[in-house]
């Protein structure tokens, strides 16, 4: 049987890391992109490579579609198809709104959607012929309800669950489901800059009193990779603990 393959954006670290952790244990070519975190997805490819499994690695900045392009035509060139792409890769900000400066907006937005199009849009060129695909966005519970003191960061995440739903309905009759992953309050670098307090306050607000793991979003998005998904399109499942309930 021939392994499926999956492009993970900013998969070094994190949630990203996870995903491509399971996935790699599961059969898949993995090719993990990364822009900044070098040796940590160095160090990855590496404990993977090592454990046998099918992986690579490639550097990109996916807010520019030049290197995109390039990113997912190596891919092609070295698994010869893309049959899983998850947007993971995203940066958040915190800022009143009206200390968000021209620049942090524009790199928010390019960084955590901007990225998405390009990549899917490149993807998709080889997953319509195919006739075939799953296409996993990474959005946030900030993009459901917003979150205060990160407007450029729910705006963001917000857009990206609009993208998935509309892309659904457009890609449904390609045979490529398209869903989005809203994460609620997980255990990753991007708590680094917020007290244990706050932390404490966090958990003690999520009815299952704990926060979640990046392996509770890698465990949920490769249920929307494999073939038991085949019949959900266009969903926003958020895995949060009972943090938001709609």
């Amino acid at each position: 049987m021939n392994k499926k393959t999956v492009l993970i954006t900013g998969a070094s670290r994190g949630i990203g890391k996870a995903m491509a952790i399971l996935f790699a244990e599961n059969g898949y070519n993995v090719l993990i992109n990364y822009n900044n975190s070098e040796q940590e997805a160095l160090e990855l490819y590496n404990q993977l490579k090592g454990r046998g499994f099918s992986v690579d690695t490639y550097k990109a900045d996916v807010s520019k579609k030049e290197e995109v392009n390039f990113m997912i035509n190596y891919c092609i060139g070295q698994f010869e198809k893309i049959d899983v792409l998850i947007n993971n890769a995203g940066i958040s900000r915190n800022n009143l709104f009206t200390d968000i400066s021209y620049e942090e907006w524009d790199e928010v937005i390019s960084t955590n959607l901007n990225s998405v199009f390009y990549t899917t849009k490149k993807a998709l060129q080889y997953m319509i012929p195919q006739m075939g695909g799953k296409i996993i966005n990474i959005s946030s519970i900030w993009g459901m309800v917003g979150g205060s003191y990160e407007v450029h960061y729910s705006t963001s995440k917000a857009a990206i669950i609009g993208m998935t739903k509309a892309l659904a309905k457009e890609l449904g009759p390609s045979n490529i489901q398209v869903n989005c992953i809203a994460p609620g309050v997980i255990q990753t670098d991007m708590l680094s800059n917020i007290g244990e307090e706050t932390i404490d306050m966090l958990r003690e607000e999520t009815p299952l009193m704990r926060l979640g793991t990046p392996e509770d979003i890698a465990h949920c998005a490769l249920y929307l990779a494999s073939d038991k998904s085949d019949f959900i399109t266009g969903q926003v499942i958020s895995p949060n603990g009972g943090f938001v309930i709609i």
